[in-house]
């Protein structure tokens, strides 16, 4: 029998998220080459997510269709719909503007010029709307856009973008009007040298996200407003991907995601994109209904993109989360999303608590962080691994155990497999087996630690220990999670063996 006193357990620390962009010598032993519905925690390893359900058990409208725009609005929600758009706290929607035809996703602003908090809307194929809350006023008069797709208010003036008439053309209002255009005292325009994409303001400044090219705007009015190029080698893909997070921007571009920061670099084309190594995801992505949103209690950014016509348990998306890696240091991990199929998608604060929208293509508005399951259907989660070689791929493993390492938050019902040499066909292939060991550890306050759910006097993160069979050259771990239990997030797990024979 071989010597093993001088071999230690093969220990793997989870972190690194989802890494396609390597070999299997080169990929971190934290990371997965699987990775769906687990986020990336920034409280370490992966946890899976929680599920989504109905914001309210009515229909917008009274009938299924799809939803063109979402916003969050003085605690209440603004859904836009057909030719309508309604307001809504969870119990019915009312309408509040009716007649627009033809309209398009969406895009909203929330300002305040006179101690009124006010909320503008346009869809790319009607005059923008503004409400206070009481009546919907549209924007009708000389000089405004007929029909703007993108809004911002920049510096107590109200900016439209995407007209059909001319697409690269931006136009703003008077100062604390949004309903003057008039030049006189202070509206105007500015041309830029591709189509408009998105307006979003960011700092001190009015980024306009182009096809081909990104600029912006500084300056505090139309005396001294100045056009800048960001750049003018690189546009964004779709501008309802441009999202606000850790003091960046993020978008979604030819090449990848990129930030604005990194962007700005002159010649620095690399440290812009943030997504190599998981570029393989989003080589053919469908732009047509490409929606985001960032949730900010976890550093997180969601990025979706279904097929209009595909499966909702099917529908792709991507999670990116910035967190500290297992080396140090910032960085973005990811992980595939499966199950969540949105039309639009928002977040903000009702009643002092983030939350997270989104609006379905059956006519509901959905609030995503809640419970446990995709509105009723059981949330697919995986996690699987690298090959490891346990530092030499010639010998042959003959696999002991595996001591897991997790925090739980309800009882665990999840399954796992180890698969060797790649998964051969020529390698015996264990069965899988079950991981549902522990509750909830018991907390006084912890909203998980609920009387007949949590184990009292439980403490600390369970480590759950597990013979297992077989051996290879190569071992692997998958842990799949789609029993609907309340989510796990997995720290990390010990592999242990005794060396077999050398190749």
């Amino acid at each position: 029998m071989a010597d093993t006193s001088l071999l230690d357990p093969f220990v793997v620390r989870l972190g690194g998220g989802l890494i396609l962009d390597k070999d299997t010598f080169s990929i971190p032993p934290g990371a997965a080459l699987q990775l769906q519905n687990f986020e990336p925690d920034i409280n370490g390893g992966y946890r899976r997510i929680n599920g989504y359900a109905k914001y309210d058990t009515a229909q917008v409208g009274g009938s299924s269709g799809t939803i063109l725009g979402v916003q969050i609005y003085k605690n209440q929600v603004i859904a836009s719909k057909g030719t309508a758009v309604y307001k809504g706290t969870g119990s019915g929607w009312t309408s509040i503007d009716t007649g627009r035809t033809s309209a398009g996703r969406y895009d909203f602003a929330v300002f305040n010029f006179n101690n009124t908090e006010k909320i503008i809307w346009c869809d790319g194929a009607n005059n923008a709307s503004v409400y206070d809350n009481s009546s919907v006023t549209d924007i009708s008069a000389t000089g405004a856009p007929a029909d703007p797709e993108f809004v911002a208010v920049f510096k107590n003036h109200v900016f439209f973008g995407g007209m059909s008439s001319n697409p690269q053309e931006i136009i703003f209002t008077a100062p604390f009007d949004e309903t003057n255009f008039s030049p006189s005292i202070g509206a105007g325009s500015i041309r830029v040298d591709s189509a408009v994409k998105r307006l979003k303001v960011f700092r001190d400044r009015l980024f306009i996200f182009c096809e081909d090219e990104i600029f912006f705007v500084a300056g505090s009015s139309v005396t001294d407003f100045q056009l800048q190029p960001v750049t003018r080698n690189i546009g964004c893909v779709d501008g309802f991907s441009v999202q606000e997070i850790a003091g960046d921007l993020i978008y979604l571009a030819p090449d990848g995601l990129r930030t604005i920061a990194g962007t700005e670099k002159i010649g620095d084309v690399e440290l812009g994109t943030v997504s190599k190594q998981i570029q393989p995801r989003l080589d053919n992505v469908d732009t047509d209904r490409i929606s985001s949103v960032v949730i900010r209690g976890k550093s997180q950014y969601r990025l979706f993109f279904p097929d209009d016509s595909g499966a909702q348990i099917s529908s792709p998306g991507l999670i990116g989360v910035i967190k500290a890696g297992v080396q140090g240091g910032l960085g973005w991990e990811y992980a595939d999303v499966r199950g969540i199929r949105p039309t639009c998608c928002t977040a903000g604060f009702i009643s002092g608590t983030e939350t997270v929208l989104h609006g379905g293509y059956d006519g509901y508005i959905y609030k995503q962080e809640v419970g446990s399951t995709f509105d009723g259907t059981n949330i697919s989660g995986i996690y699987r691994g690298p090959d490891f070689t346990m530092g030499d791929a010639g010998i042959r493993k003959m696999m002991q155990r595996i001591i897991w390492n997790y925090d739980n938050e309800g009882a665990v019902d999840s399954n796992f497999r180890i698969r060797y040499d790649f998964n051969s066909s020529e390698t015996p292939q264990p069965a899988q087996y079950s991981l549902n060991a522990g509750a909830a550890v018991a907390i006084y306050g912890n909203t998980s630690s609920l009387y007949g759910t949590a184990v009292y006097g439980s403490s600390g993160t369970p480590l759950v220990r597990q013979s297992v069979e077989g051996g290879g050259f190569t071992v692997a771990v998958r842990l799949d999670d789609a029993a609907g239990a309340a989510p796990i997030s997995i720290k990390g797990y010990q592999l242990e063996f005794t060396p077999g024979g050398r190749r």
